[in-house]
């Protein structure tokens, strides 16, 4: 049971450090450009991850996100699920393996079920569910909290880039605990040889 807590904190964690590197990522744009994902990056809330490469986010939905019917746009839904389902990767990257941002879109397939109305507070569930060396498939779904109402699905495929060299450069705290875990885990694999 605390094994499992533990890898849960450490999934957690992985994922809450892809939202602060963004934030690192984002204060050094010139104050003119806005990141086409900077209000849905700003205002998810993580609520739980897990070590298989899962992640679940709550939303609220303002006019920001709406279109002329007063529902969220269809397009909102998009970048939505393309950031959600992305930090899903987090929990099972390693150093040239599915780093910061995981790498570039391929396709994203959203089936809209139905509208979610603005000032609704939605749950966005993913689960990645391969990753392989350059290609990764993740699938969610955006619900209401309780689960009752399902808004929309996605499935989300992915090919895996390196890691910008700029984007390298903002070291937040998690990239120490990256490389303490890896340099021990270097050792115990040479220890063994």
């Amino acid at each position: 049971m605390a094994a499992e807590r533990a890898a849960r904190a450490k999934a957690m964690a992985s994922v809450q450090a892809l939202f602060d590197r963004y934030r690192l990522l984002t204060a050094q744009r010139p104050a003119h450009h806005v990141d086409f994902d900077y209000e849905v990056m700003n205002n998810m809330k993580l609520v739980d991850a897990g070590p298989e490469g899962s992640v679940v986010f709550e939303l609220y939905i303002s006019e920001k996100y709406s279109n002329l019917n007063d529902v969220m746009h269809g397009g909102a839904a998009g970048v939505i699920f393309d950031m959600a389902t992305t930090s899903a990767l987090c929990p099972v990257a390693k150093p040239g393996y599915w780093e910061f941002l995981g790498g570039v879109t391929r396709s994203l397939n959203i089936s809209y079920l139905k509208a979610v109305p603005i000032g609704t507070t939605i749950r966005i569930s993913s689960l990645v569910v391969q990753a392989g060396k350059t290609m990764a498939m993740i699938r969610g779904k955006m619900t209401s909290l309780d689960g009752k109402t399902i808004y929309c699905t996605v499935e989300h495929h992915k090919v895996n880039v390196p890691v910008k060299p700029e984007h390298r450069k903002a070291r937040i705290p998690w990239d120490d605990q990256w490389e303490q875990e890896q340099n021990a885990r270097g050792k115990e694999l040479g220890s063994k040889l």
